[in-house]
């Protein structure tokens, strides 16, 4: 988030203090200033991971990722590169990053916190056509983490759960994005952001060549209302969290892609889980390219025995 992240903070907790001070501070400073030192302190985000290549933006620094099992976190692809675009990209492997789970401060990142990655999985369609193309990686770790009230996973949707259908409106997203000096954040920090119109964020980015051709598998969310607080650079990894009006279940309804609304943009760009599920289903299962085949094959064996 501007400064720079965001989380959804799903319980009904308040949020942290603030102090009067603080508050009278930040009454006073410009809005412009007001909107890069957005965000709120996280409490420990059970799902939330921190995919890290290094310490400094310059050689990779470090982004989010979701907890969505007990061997696999799902992040932005473009998080494993240290150069982003398509052009430097195609025809490359994707790091192998440092994964910690149940931390909300970077000086918590230790040996003891660190899970080992077995491999990485690009989503096969990554970047085909621009910087923004099917912008998802999943990292399998080497081992099934234990599953506790640090680090737990957070769910996929499920058949009916999409954002027309259970978002109330809103989600929230935690990073570790970059802050008013340019430089990433050293705790987790979270925002509470409104959905987004899809035909005012297509058209916001339409005639763009930095920003997503926002398409039906992506979704947008604005700035908050209060500051026109938003994510940045940094926060890319990070699932945005909502809750089903239905049921009241919690679920991650996307993976955030294009962090650089910052103070400039009004949109921030998600990969649309829904529209990625037989991906993920298919590389978690540990598919190989014939396993539908066999499938098929054994079912219509045991039907034909039966007739």
């Amino acid at each position: 988030f501007c400064s720079f992240f965001v989380l959804l903070l799903l319980s009904a907790q308040p949020s942290p203090p603030v102090t009067e001070t603080a508050s009278r501070a930040s009454r006073a400073a410009p809005l412009r200033s007001r909107r890069m030192i957005g965000g709120t302190l996280a409490p420990l985000v059970p799902w939330q991971a921190m995919v890290y290549l290094s310490d400094s933006v310059l050689t990779g620094g470090y982004a989010g990722g979701a907890l969505i099992s007990d061997r696999w976190v799902l992040t932005a692809g473009r998080n494993l590169f240290l150069r982003k675009s398509r052009q430097d990209t195609q025809g490359k492997n994707p790091l192998i990053p440092k994964v910690y789970l149940g931390i909300s401060e970077l000086a918590e990142a230790k040996p003891s916190r660190e899970v080992a990655v077995e491999r990485v999985v690009l989503h096969p369609g990554f970047q085909n056509q621009s910087d923004w193309d099917n912008d998802l990686a999943l990292i399998q770790l080497k081992e099934p983490v234990v599953i506790s009230d640090r680090v737990t996973p957070i769910p996929l949707p499920e058949r009916g759960q999409d954002l027309a259908d259970g978002a109330q409106g809103s989600g929230v997203i935690a990073g570790w994005g970059w802050g008013v000096y340019l430089n990433l954040a050293s705790s987790l920090k979270h925002l509470l952001v409104p959905l987004a119109n899809h035909s005012a964020c297509k058209a916001e980015y339409e005639q763009s060549q930095l920003a997503p051709s926002v398409d039906d598998s992506m979704f947008c969310t604005g700035s908050t209302g209060r500051f026109q607080e938003n994510v940045c650079f940094g926060d890319a990894g990070g699932a945005l969290a909502v809750r089903d009006a239905q049921t009241g279940d919690v679920y991650a309804a996307g993976i955030l892609s294009f962090d650089k609304p910052c103070s400039q943009h009004k949109y921030a760009v998600y990969m649309k889980l829904s529209s990625y599920l037989p991906w993920i289903h298919t590389v978690t299962r540990g598919d190989v390219p014939n396993s539908a085949a066999v499938r098929s094959s054994t079912m219509a064996t045991m039907h034909s025995w039966q007739s």
